[in-house]
C-alpha cells in the first residue's frame, strides 16, 4: 500500500475538533463559490482567517485566466502571503469548501498553514483522505490539522446543482477578454 493512501482504503480519521467560528468563516468560503459559479467557474470557494480576520479570500478562476492553477485554495495562499509579506501562513486557517487537490494540498503543505477545514469530499481528486492523504503524508515536514465536513450539504449540493446544470445544457462558454483579478 502506498504512503499517500488513506489507512484500509478508507478516509484518514479526523482528529481536528471544531471550533465556534467554523461555520462563520466556512460561509465566507460558500459566498465565493456562489460568487465563482456566477462567474461560470467550478463553485468553490476559499478564505484564508488569522487573528480572527480574513486575510485573503478567492473562488475558482481557471476558466476566466485559462490558468489551471487557478484554483480559490492557491488564489487565497498568494494573496495571504502578499498580504502577511511571509510565504510561511502559520498560524491561519484555509477555509474551503471542497477537499483540496493534490495541487493546493501540496502548496498548503509548502506555505506551512496550520489548519485545514474543508466542507464536502472530493472522491475523485481529494487529497485530505478521499483518494489519498497528502496533508498528513507521514514524509513530509509540515503536516496541518485537518477538519473535514463543515457546511458539507451546502458545500455538496452546490457543486452537484453545478454539474448537473452544466452537463443538462452543454458546454459553457465564458468570455475572459474583461477578466479582473
Amino acid at each position: 500500500m502506498s504512503l499517500l493512501a488513506p489507512r484500509s482504503g478508507r478516509r484518514a480519521e479526523q482528529v481536528t475538533v471544531a471550533r465556534p467560528d467554523d461555520e462563520r468563516w466556512m460561509a465566507a468560503a460558500l459566498d465565493e463559490a456562489r460568487a465563482a459559479q456566477s462567474a461560470g467557474e467550478v463553485p468553490v470557494g476559499a478564505v484564508i482567517v488569522r487573528d480572527g480576520a480574513i486575510l485573503s479570500r478567492a473562488g475558482n478562476r481557471t476558466i476566466r485566466d485559462q490558468d489551471p492553477t487557478a484554483h480559490a485554495e492557491a488564489i487565497a495562499i498568494r494573496t495571504a502571503a502578499a498580504e502577511l509579506g511571509s510565504w510561511r501562513l502559520e498560524e491561519c486557517t484555509l477555509y474551503v469548501t471542497l477537499e483540496p487537490c493534490a495541487m493546493c494540498a501540496g502548496a498548503i503543505v509548502l506555505s506551512r498553514v496550520a489548519r485545514v477545514v474543508f466542507g464536502a469530499w472530493d472522491e475523485k481528486a481529494g487529497m485530505a483522505g478521499s483518494v489519498a492523504d497528502l496533508l498528513r503524508h507521514p514524509r513530509l515536514n509540515h503536516r496541518p490539522q485537518v477538519l473535514a465536513g463543515v457546511s458539507a450539504s451546502a458545500s455538496s449540493e452546490m457543486l452537484t446543482k453545478f454539474f448537473r446544470t452544466r452537463r443538462a445544457s452543454g458546454p459553457q462558454v465564458v468570455d475572459t477578454s474583461s477578466s479582473t483579478a
